[in-house]
């Protein structure tokens, strides 16, 4: 009888020394796990907050560079006079900046315009929706921008000092997110034609 109980212990023993072996590699493991979780939450962090930066930082770009080329239209030696004598607008498709038939129509007309009018200038403002980030919003706005001032320039031979782009991206919305087709109205270049009649 001795001999069954001491056998039992024994194996009772092991059984619990084996079961510590385990919690204790578990309870490794489980640490292991959370300390890179913790790592991977950190530097995901990190690039929010990176970014958050970035997007910040750019859209003031957006903003001192409208301010900027309006000053410069204003106050160019030479263009105090000058007004806008003829607008228009052209549309691209979702994260699209190829000049499509109906904007070339339009380009077409600022073409003549800029033929007509002795001196005349163009000012070509990119636009886009609000899908995508703020960084690629202005990289695809001055996209747009610089596909309407090819098209002059290869149609119309109007000279590259007479065109001036400028990016928004996503910061000059015409169409508020709540109105119909409002992403579509977005998407734009705005043309304004600039001279002395």
């Amino acid at each position: 009888m001795n001999k069954m109980l001491v056998a039992g212990l024994i194996a009772v023993l092991l059984l619990a020394a084996g079961c510590g072996v385990n919690k204790a590699y578990v309870a490794e493991q489980i640490s292991s796990s959370e300390a890179r979780t913790n790592s991977q939450l950190s530097a995901v962090s990190d690039k929010t907050d990176i970014n958050a930066a970035e997007v910040t930082r750019l859209q003031q770009l957006a903003r001192e560079l409208g301010e900027k080329t309006d000053l410069a239209i204003d106050k160019a030696s030479g263009f105090e006079n000058y007004q806008i004598i003829w607008s228009g607008e052209i549309n691209f498709d979702f994260d699209g900046y190829e000049v499509d038939d109906v904007a070339a129509s339009i380009l077409d007309e600022a073409g003549v315009k800029l033929e007509q009018v002795a001196g005349s200038i163009i000012e070509l403002t990119g636009h886009s929706d609000a899908t995508g980030s703020a960084k690629y919003n202005l990289l695809l706005g001055d996209k747009r921008a610089n596909s309407a001032k090819l098209y002059l320039a290869d149609n119309f031979g109007i000279s590259l000092y007479r065109m001036f782009t400028i990016s928004y991206g996503e910061n000059k919305p015409v169409a508020l997110p709540d109105e119909k087709y409002a992403a579509s109205k977005n998407r734009r270049v705005s043309l304004a034609v600039w001279g002395m009649l």
